[in-house]
């Protein structure tokens, strides 16, 4: 599930898990109502990591993990073996077996969440939902948490019902995305599907320019766009990226060019620059863009180029490094 703050993600899924009534409708499993269904059955079938906080005193790490046994033990809550294997394989998965006998309360937040997705797999339930399982996870746990659910979807056959607000974490992990706007449901597809064209800017409210939904890569925009700019930045196949975003740091406006329309940069450029001279993807640079270029160099007061090798389409980039040269132009990030 992806969309705005306050579309209705956690709602939908307290609705699923049968932590709410509803608002239209009703939430059914295997033809059950979930509001009917007793919370032992429900906890046998279904696993829930929300974002709440859950509150404990004196219990490890490992008490709060093996509580996920618990649908499946006695009145005393006594764990067999074969729990306490399911517990630890739970925690292995996560890679959380160091804070076993810590105090659950005195850990990190991104740690408590870790804890807490081991407890919903030691459940051991053929569905698990989870709300915003990455907060508070730094890049590596993001990862590897993400891997784990891939595991658990492939290996166990888990039905795995979650909401992200990382688009490009959603993008890679999903079988289908539900896109969640105003309360309800607007679009559920693939995410080849959902990341094409600009449904993905209309559903969060941003400007095309903004967003590039192939790579999932988010731009700061120039809103402030003026037909002056102080320097002109040569780039291409990224190299550029650096500069780009530190002259819009800095509140200097600028150009760039020549980018063909397919560069892993151009987007970035079109968003930020004041000006951007392109090329037709797959197409070599034109005389009349290298002339467009050396009119930018002349405008502007520095020049910048990103790039080492120009290669086979890079001869007129070259030359255009070499005429901000010749006219005392070309200089680095280090002159700003």
């Amino acid at each position: 599930l992806i969309g705005r703050n306050g579309a209705g993600k956690s709602a939908i899924l307290k609705s699923i898990a049968g932590q709410q009534i509803p608002v239209e409708g009703e939430a059914s499993l295997e033809g059950v109502s979930l509001q009917k269904m007793d919370g032992h059955t429900r906890s046998q079938k279904m696993a829930v990591v929300f974002t709440d906080r859950l509150k404990t005193e004196l219990m490890t790490c490992k008490d709060v993990v093996a509580a996920g046994r618990y649908p499946y033990t006695g009145r005393l809550g006594i764990l067999s073996k074969e729990d306490w294997k399911a517990v630890e394989d739970a925690m292995v998965l996560v890679q959380v077996t160091e804070l076993a006998e810590q105090d659950f309360t005195r850990i990190s937040d991104g740690q408590r969440q870790r804890i807490m997705l081991a407890r919903a797999i030691c459940q051991e339930t053929g569905i698990l939902v989870l709300d915003e399982p990455t907060s508070y996870l730094d890049m590596r746990y993001k990862l590897d948490l993400l891997s784990s659910i891939r595991k658990l979807a492939l290996s166990r056959g888990m039905a795995i019902i979650m909401s992200l607000h990382e688009l490009d974490l959603a993008y890679k992990v999903s079988d289908k995305i539900a896109c969640v706007k105003e309360g309800h449901i607007d679009k559920i597809d693939i995410p080849e599907q959902i990341f094409a064209g600009n449904y993905i800017q209309r559903l969060y409210g941003v400007d095309d320019d903004c967003f590039e939904p192939k790579t999932t890569q988010l731009f700061m925009q120039n809103k402030s766009k003026t037909d002056r700019f102080d320097v002109f930045v040569i780039g291409g196949a990224g190299t550029g990226i650096p500069v780009y975003n530190r002259l819009f740091r800095l509140n200097i406006p600028f150009a760039a060019g020549i980018l063909q329309e397919n560069d892993l940069e151009y987007a970035a450029a079109h968003a930020a620059a004041v000006k951007v001279v392109s090329q037709k993807a797959f197409t070599p640079f034109s005389k009349e863009n290298y002339e467009k270029s050396k009119e930018c160099i002349d405008a502007c007061e520095m020049c910048i180029c990103t790039i080492d090798e120009f290669g086979q389409f890079g001869e007129y980039n070259r030359k255009l490094m070499e005429y901000a040269a010749q006219h005392n132009k070309l200089k680095s990030m280090d002159d700003i």
